[in-house]
């Protein structure tokens, strides 16, 4: 017997919209009291681009600027670039993949403040990207105050970013996020002095940056490197090796494959000189 085979399209409902739908209604059974929630927030809309704009406007408006105005130029910014909800897509998968407490993709979308605040980001990268700077830094003071993650909107980030717990992290202007990487809470990737141009980090590919990790300056941390939680990053990193301590230095090289995928933040045997 023949077997059917469905021809799909670049246009066709994303897997992560149909596993959201999914675990939004089986969450509205099992918790009535929020199924007016999930029902207004992701149940009454028809693909992920208009779900994450209500979301987005839910949470940033205010009295200054209504939800409804932050829902018009959040969906602006997803109709000219698609590329913003295949990145919101990626970042929600990186999420669920990452983080062991996350058990499903109805919990981040709905309460985890750095997916949040990073969808707000990259809808004030566009608008700055426009030329619309002002509005920009509007939405970049509004995700602060709400989310208590302060990135520039001029900050370019790539896909797949996980940033976990996300309060009291800082990311300044001229600063690269490249794809899959991971950060906790209390990073910085700031800059050295008062200098103005190309003066913040550029994180490589797949990079885990630890707890409270600073890293500044314009040096590069190559890919799938690993900054220790409450290390001082001063100076460049090679890619696949670790930095830790403050001033941070390099503790092994390599490190494992790919660790902000594993969260793996331990060090190496041989850095433990003493014994607890």
């Amino acid at each position: 017997m023949a077997k059917h085979l469905e021809v799909v399209t670049h246009d066709a409902t994303p897997p992560v919209w149909a596993a959201l739908r999914n675990q939004a209604e089986h969450a509205a059974k099992a918790e009535p009291a929020l199924a007016s929630l999930l029902n207004a927030v992701i149940l009454s809309h028809d693909n992920l681009a208009d779900a994450l704009t209500f979301q987005l406007a839910r949470k940033l408006g205010d009295q200054e600027m209504r939800a409804m105005t932050v829902r018009e130029f959040a969906a602006a910014a997803f109709d000219s670039d698609p590329a913003l909800v295949a990145a919101a897509e990626a970042d929600l998968m990186a999420v669920f993949e990452r983080d062991p407490a996350c058990k499903g993709y109805v919990q981040p979308f709905l309460f985890f403040k750095g997916f949040l605040a990073l969808q707000t980001h990259r809808v004030s990268h566009w608008l700055w990207s426009q030329g619309r700077e002002t509005l920009a830094f509007y939405l970049q003071s509004r995700a602060s105050e709400v989310f208590q993650v302060d990135i520039n909107p001029a900050a370019r980030i790539g896909q797949g970013v996980f940033i976990d717990h996300g309060t009291g992290i800082v990311i300044g202007e001229t600063a690269v996020v490249g794809d899959d990487v991971s950060m906790l809470h209390g990073v910085t990737l700031g800059g050295t002095g008062a200098e103005r141009g190309d003066r913040h980090p550029k994180i490589g590919k797949g990079v885990l940056l630890g707890a409270g990790a600073k890293v500044l300056g314009n040096i590069t941390i190559g890919e799938y490197a690993k900054i220790a939680s409450g290390s001082v990053v001063l100076k460049p990193v090679p890619p696949h090796c670790t930095a830790a301590g403050v001033p941070a230095r390099i503790v092994n090289c390599p490190t494992c494959e790919e660790p902000a995928r594993t969260m793996d933040h331990t060090l190496a045997d041989v850095v433990y000189d003493y014994v607890i």
